[in-house]
């Protein structure tokens, strides 16, 4: 039975304006979907709060709730942002960055969630080396993308962008 490996899709070296800027892109994106995740768990516990003022202190049972709501409203907006159409999170878009596998096809749901999961996982055992991993290789991979096969890259817009602007300065 044959396996079929297949060749790493972006060369940092034949493509380098897919990598340009990247890392500190990828933190302001991760503010900017922190914030995003983190509206409606505020809204909801505000209205726990509400609720339990109202009921003499019944509704505040719903707390509970709360922890295990977020993990799942999480793992639903990475994997459906992830997956969708442009293989970015809402942050993701804002600073042009997208998420393929390491051979080049668009993310999926599962692969979403699971790289959310990965992140967390790994940034609370291992900080330093998630930190510092990105700067030993050459595309920029975290500790996690490493794990799961994937690579942020600039999308087609600013790769082109930077690409114009490049040849025009006499390349990278």
């Amino acid at each position: 039975m044959a396996i079929d490996i297949k060749p790493h899709a972006y060369d940092p070296t034949r493509n380098p304006e897919l990598f340009e800027g990247v890392l500190a892109r990828r933190v302001i994106a991760f503010a900017i979907d922190f914030v995003l995740i983190a509206i409606p768990v505020v809204a909801a516990a505000m209205l726990i709060f509400a609720f339990g003022i109202v009921t003499l202190g019944l509704g505040f049972a719903l707390y509970w709730l709360l922890p295990p709501a977020t993990v799942i409203w999480a793992l639903v907006y990475f994997g459906m942002t992830l997956g969708g159409p442009h293989s970015a999170t809402i942050g993701m878009r804002v600073m042009e960055l997208e998420m393929r596998t390491w051979y080049g096809a668009p993310a999926y749901f599962v692969l979403g969630a699971v790289h959310a999961v990965v992140f967390w996982v790994t940034v609370s055992m291992l900080t330093p080396l998630v930190l510092l991993v990105c700067f030993f290789n050459e595309r920029r991979r975290l500790l996690h993308d490493i794990l799961l096969g994937t690579v942020i890259i600039n999308n087609p817009q600013r790769a082109n962008a930077l690409r114009a602007a490049t040849a025009g300065a006499g390349g990278f």
